[in-house]
C-alpha cells in the first residue's frame, strides 16, 4: 500500500487499529469501501486473537466484506466466515464475509 493511499485511509476514518493498555500498536487493518486492502500484526502477537478482532470490527461497519490474500492465510480467512475462491493469479484467493454464492452481490 502507497503511503498517499494509506494517508487519505487514514483522513477518512478507514484504518482500525488494536492498542495495548501501554498504547503499543498491535494490529492494523485498512478498508477501502467494503475491501479490507490490508491487515498486519505484530510477529509477536498473532494468534491472539488480534486480526480476529480487527475484521470482526470491520464486519461491524460493513454490511459485506472482501479481500485477497494468499494461500498461507486463507485458512484464517474461512476461520472467520469468509467463502473464498482462488483467482488466476497463482496461490492468490479472494474472500467474501458473510459468505455468499449469489452473483448479484460482487463488488
Amino acid at each position: 500500500m502507497e503511503f498517499g493511499s494509506l494517508r487519505r485511509a487514514v483522513e477518512a476514518g478507514n484504518v482500525l487499529v488494536a492498542v495495548s493498555t501501554a498504547g503499543t500498536v498491535l494490529g492494523v487493518l485498512v478498508l477501502d469501501g467494503e475491501e479490507i486492502t490490508a491487515i498486519a500484526v505484530r510477529r509477536r502477537r498473532r494468534d491472539q486473537g488480534i486480526g480476529t478482532a480487527l475484521v470482526k470490527a470491520a464486519a461491524g461497519r460493513c454490511e459485506r466484506l472482501y479481500a485477497e490474500f494468499d494461500g498461507r492465510v486463507a485458512a484464517f480467512w474461512r476461520s472467520l466466515g469468509f467463502d473464498t475462491e482462488p483467482l488466476a493469479a497463482p496461490d492468490r484467493f479472494r474472500g467474501r464475509y458473510p459468505a455468499d454464492t449469489s452473483e448479484d452481490n460482487d463488488p
